[in-house]
């Protein structure tokens, strides 16, 4: 309960309106002068009005606080701060630099921010990006409800908000294009190919800047704001805009039934390292903001990008679970994707804690009880946790999925016996957890990394266009080009990417656990061989949606994979995995009937699962060989097999209805080289 005081309180956080005004409240330990600036127009270098606060009465404890009559919803703000600058105890102090509001929930960047200007060697010369004041509560939510679907019955779309449609071929508006309203446009779509949940890449407010020269940062994992949505992914560029145009999304998203997962960044900040810009954090508490090392001038560095997150420590802990919990309840997001989850499992020394405080406090919290919570369960300092993330509520990004898959789909040799796991939800990882079967989000493709067109169509990545002489992003891409490196006009060549395209997209949508696709690989999206496309605000990352029309027969495929999938039942949405593998009797050939070749120079596998609660078998066979196999069909009482995939076939055989999947009455099934398919059978018929 909030209560007025002439002088401000120092909860709750943030700016909030409040009895004709608002009351501001920052956290800001070993500051010994706190300035609140007003300003008139985002463009502005000084301040309007300034409102110095009187440590005597404006400050509680470590909390600086005012209240400031007149106030309304659209004031642009900022703070300033005076103190030590003295690197080598971990203050950063600049009493130049306006700094953002940690609490905002809205922030403008004004056309003539420059990032160096905010660089510990820059001035205040250009303007600086600014907070807003906003109105949470005016929004209309009408009868909004989550879908609150379970995770067996979830397929993930990871999508870029700029990317889905700011291509010219979207058919959205120009002034909607690359924006929340014209993400709105798609969801028809996205309901149509069988989609429940997207996950969004960040829509924090982000520092477009933070690329090498002359490119921008466009994957948005620069955050300077844990709370205010991307300003510039809306199409209303009020001061409340992007606030309120986000809101619309996700109440369009929930009218279709789908769920809305954010990629959150939670690990670093924008503000980089030692000579990186001075934004907000760092000029508010820098040592509780963020890991130092043992010299405290200095930013350990387990992101990859310059600095780390100070996540247990217990102010940004707080800021944590507060922007979780508004994203939750003012946003009704539905889940969330930790970006180097890992990280938040160090302490403030850099160390791995068995019991991380804030992982727990975010598995146990009642206000994110029934959020979909998914774990990048490693760092870029080394971490590896995927089969071992902490909590009882996380799921994971199954990195080893990604990896084991391509190796098999290339040919590489000992990967048979990894794929067997991975369809069965990675018992290898899981099993000991007594999880849901879901507990492993699986995917081939995500953003970082090749796209699935550019995983079969490339050896190499081809990154040179980022600026970093072909340095930047992963070697270990697993990926086979199938005979040529890049484009090909060889029909042979084109043939067999299309079989492996759908061969990886059948595996990740048949495998027990949570399926995951990449925007735009349903119509083969290419990025030309950029697997590192962070720093590409083009046509290398934009989706072209001239390519449905050219890739038709991948988009049906994909839309009956889906549809599939959402009616699959494996009896109760709670099961663990290891119940899931113990109701179906699974029995492993290879191309003999219960005689598997688990040998590093095996290719091929098949496998049958009988769901004796759902009266029916489901036949695999998987053939990683470059010739045709022929593999021996399991007899006896258990019904006509019917076809149901065949990636070898071409379209529209390659998958049919499941109503209408033809009668296979043979005792051989004839596969051809780099496909799969899926047959089945009703028990009793």
């Amino acid at each position: 309960m909030s209560y007025h005081r002439p002088f401000g309180t120092p909860h709750p956080l943030g700016a909030h309106l409040e009895n004709g005004g608002a009351n501001f409240s920052i956290y800001a330990k070993s500051a010994t002068s706190v300035e609140l600036l007003f300003f008139d127009d985002v463009e502005d270098l000084q301040p309007s009005r300034v409102v110095s606060l009187d440590p005597a009465i404006q400050r509680t404890y470590r909390y600086w606080h005012a209240f400031v009559p007149e106030v309304k919803a659209g004031q642009l703000y900022a703070w300033r701060m005076g103190g030590p600058f003295d690197p080598a105890r971990g203050r950063r102090y600049d009493s130049s630099k306006i700094l953002l509001d940690p609490y905002a929930r809205g922030v403008v960047i004004p056309r003539g921010y420059d990032r160096e200007a905010s660089s510990v060697f820059g001035d205040a010369s250009t303007p600086s990006m600014k907070s807003v004041v906003t109105d949470t509560a005016a929004y209309d939510w009408e009868d909004d409800l989550p879908p609150r679907r379970p995770s067996s019955q979830t397929v993930i779309y990871e999508a870029h908000v700029r990317g889905m449609t700011r291509h010219p071929s979207s058919g959205v508006e120009e002034g909607k294009r690359g924006t929340y309203a014209g993400f709105i446009e798609k969801i028809p779509y996205l309901k149509d190919l069988g989609i429940t949940a997207v996950e969004l890449l960040p829509v924090f407010a982000y520092d477009v800047q933070d690329a090498p020269p002359g490119l921008t940062n466009y994957w948005g994992y620069a955050p300077v704001s844990f709370f205010a949505p991307h300003p510039g992914y809306s199409s209303d560029t009020s001061a409340q805009g992007a606030l309120d145009e986000f809101r619309d999304l996700v109440k369009a998203m929930h009218r279709a039934g789908i769920e809305v997962i954010l990629d959150v960044v939670y690990n670093h900040t924008a503000e980089g390292g030692e000579a990186g810009p001075t934004l907000g954090f760092k000029g508010i508490e820098n040592g509780a903001y963020y890991l130092l090392e043992e010299d405290r001038s200095r930013y350990a560095n387990y992101s990859g990008t310059g600095n780390t997150l100070n996540a247990n420590h217990p102010v940004v802990r707080r800021l944590i679970l507060d922007s979780l919990r508004f994203w939750v309840e003012d946003m009704h997001v539905d889940g969330f994707r930790f970006d180097l989850a890992s990280i938040l499992a160090r302490d403030t020394t850099g160390h791995v804690l068995p019991n991380p405080p804030v992982l727990w406090d975010i598995d146990t919290d009642p206000w994110l009880a029934g959020v979909k919570l998914i774990a990048e369960a490693w760092d870029a300092g080394g971490l590896y946790q995927v089969g071992h993330f902490v909590g009882d509520n996380w799921k994971e990004w199954n990195g080893r999925f990604r990896d084991d898959l391509r190796d098999f789909f290339r040919g590489e040799r000992g990967a048979v016996r990894h794929i067997a796991d991975r369809m069965l939800g990675s018992p290898d990882l899981y099993r000991h957890k007594e999880r849901e079967a879901e507990q492993s989000v699986n995917f081939v493709t995500c953003h970082d990394g090749f796209t699935l067109d550019d995983l079969v169509s490339y050896n190499r990545k081809r990154n040179e266009a980022n600026g970093e002489g072909n340095g930047d992003g992963s070697d270990d891409n697993r990926s086979w080009n199938c005979g040529v490196d890049g484009p090909s006009e060889d029909a042979s060549v084109e043939a067999l990417r299309s079989r492996q395209a759908r061969n990886f997209l059948s595996v990740t949508m048949l495998s027990l656990g949570v399926p995951m696709i990449l925007m735009g690989d349903e119509m083969r999206r290419t990025q030309n061989g950029n697997n590192n496309a962070y720093c590409q605000d083009n046509e290398t990352s934009w989706l072209d949606w001239g390519l449905l029309e050219k890739h038709a027969d991948l988009h049906r495929f994909v839309r009956h994979l889906a549809t599939r999938r959402r009616r699959r039942d494996f009896g109760r949405d709670t099961q663990c995995l290891s119940e899931v593998i113990r109701e179906a009797d699974i029995v492993w050939h290879g191309v003999r009937c219960g005689q598997p070749d688990w040998s590093d120079d095996s290719h091929s596998l098949a496998f049958t699962a009988e769901l004796r609660h759902l009266n029916m078998r489901v036949h695999y066979l998987m053939n990683a060989w470059n010739d045709a196999l022929e593999f021996e069909l399991p007899c006896g009482d258990g019904g006509v097999w019917r076809r149901w995939i065949d990636t070898g076939l071409p379209s529209p055989d390659d998958i049919v209805p499941w109503e209408e999947a033809p009668v296979f009455a043979g005792r051989r099934y004839r596969l051809e080289g780099h496909a799969v398919a899926a047959l089945f059978a009703e028990i009793g018929t």
